[in-house]
């Protein structure tokens, strides 16, 4: 017999919609809006803040408060430097991988609408085969057809335009996510696909609950740090995406084993708090849902520590899903772990309960 899926026609068109949109980080805000309006039903109110953050709230009058988290903003660049002939040079906003660049089609965000470049390259014939020069931040350009400088700006291309891939969401052998942006679009998806649960399901917290979904995780964790501050929540469960170790060239000694499609990772960390930590691994065993643990040195270099270490300290936990090739424009992430990180933070919220248990988790 086969499993019923909890993601239903709605939500998978969200999904699409959602990925396909750029959101790339400090220009989050049509992005959040497909979100807010997903979200709707399902919420009492919202709360946004001035850099875009935005949070979806149940149950806003109740005296504690949890966050579940995911951050809305995608890896870009910005136009850094125009050449005479009409090349454009490029900076990072957030860790975008300058080895995937060449020949990728890109977006160029401007005042008049998207102007198309590509990022070009030499033909192999033409390289010396005895000094391969690999891509680097220096010698990548964009070529948007114009024959110099003034060209590009009359387009209304100028320093400072953002720039994004266009690579849109499609499902590879029935059960494979594949988009860019999946890190971490997918986390702002599954929090909003706990609220429709907790809505469709009937199910009365005893707790105010923040469904939160931060901007600019990309580039330090500032939307976190920001919209922490303003929330005070006593608890915290954030998700983000974690390396499938599977792949080539990946070390599993260094970053142990994750795998698709084996279930959410729950994190061992500093910023972890061990009690609430536990009482999502005992949910996960008591409701069969699979799992893995992953073990992380002095930071998870996820929201999880914006929110650890902020108001004197917040209980904080963290649940990853597994991907595949972070930060290209091909991330893959298996329905199954999608569909199990949803239940998970789902079934770990009607455990926690009113009172002593906030007390617990001092």
């Amino acid at each position: 017999m086969a499993k019923q899926s909890i993601l239903n026609k709605k939500s998978l068109d969200f999904l699409e919609q959602y990925l396909n949109n750029a959101a790339p980080t400090g220009y989050e805000w049509t992005g959040q809006k497909l979100w807010m309006d997903y979200l709707k039903p399902y919420v009492d109110e919202f709360i946004t803040d001035t850099y875009g953050s935005a949070v979806g709230v149940i149950n806003p009058e109740a005296k504690y408060k949890v966050v579940i988290e995911g951050h809305a903003d995608e890896i870009s660049w910005y136009v850094n430097y125009i050449t005479d002939n009409g090349l454009i040079h490029v900076i990072r906003n957030g860790g975008s991988d300058h080895q995937i660049a060449p020949s990728k089609v890109v977006n160029i965000h401007t005042k008049n609408g998207i102007v198309k470049g590509v990022f070009g390259w030499p033909a192999i014939h033409t390289r010396n085969k005895s000094k391969e020069q690999a891509p680097t931040i220096e010698n990548i350009t964009i070529d948007v057809g114009a024959k110099d400088k003034e060209e590009v700006e009359n387009m209304g291309v100028h320093v400072g335009c953002v720039i994004t891939y266009p690579d849109e969401f499609h499902v590879l052998n029935g059960d494979k996510f594949v988009c860019r942006a999946l890190d971490n679009r997918m986390g702002g998806f599954m929090i909003a696909e706990v609220a429709r649960l907790l809505h469709e399901n009937k199910k009365k917290l005893p707790f105010g609950l923040y469904i939160t979904n931060s901007v600019q995780e990309e580039i330090g964790l500032r939307g976190a740090e920001m919209i922490t501050e303003t929330i005070k929540p006593n608890v915290a469960i954030v998700t983000d995406v974690t390396h499938d170790t599977t792949t080539p060239m990946i070390k599993k000694e260094k970053e142990g084993h994750l795998e698709l499609g084996l279930g959410p990772v729950v994190a061992y960390a500093p910023a972890v708090q061990q009690k609430l930590r536990d009482l999502i691994t005992d949910t996960a065993e008591a409701k069969n849902i699979p799992f893995q643990r992953s073990a992380l040195s002095r930071a998870t270099g996820t929201d999880t520590d914006a929110f650890a270490y902020s108001n004197g300290g917040v209980a904080s936990a963290l649940i990853s899903l597994p991907l595949r090739y972070m930060h290209t424009t091909v991330e893959m992430v298996h329905r199954d772990d999608v569909e199990n990180v949803i239940k998970l933070i789902y079934e770990s919220l009607l455990n926690i309960e009113e009172g002593d248990t906030f007390s617990y988790f001092k």
